[in-house]
């Protein structure tokens, strides 16, 4: 299991198009990817989980991941997130 704390850069936070775009990323990985904000953790791989997190601007999470390819999947995803997830 690894993990890194990631800034979310996006101004909105993780909305729908941003929530949607790291799912996707996520779903490429066999590794189990949660990340843990406040009192919430969420699989990185259900959009709706995501959203429910509530992350705005500024946050910072924990993310998680646990499996054959979590190396590559943590970075592929902390990589995204800094990128700011499309927008």
């Amino acid at each position: 299991m690894v993990s890194r704390s990631v800034k979310i850069k996006n101004p909105t936070g993780l909305h729908l198009r941003p929530a949607g775009i790291l799912c996707k990323k996520a779903m490429d990985f066999q590794s189990q990817i949660t990340f843990h904000f406040e009192d919430t953790t969420a699989n990185v791989k259900s959009v709706l989980s995501v959203l429910g997190a509530c992350v705005k601007s500024g946050d910072t999470i924990e993310l998680t991941c646990s499996g054959p390819d979590e190396e590559e999947a943590l970075n592929t995803l902390v990589k995204a997130i800094e990128e700011g997830l499309g927008e």
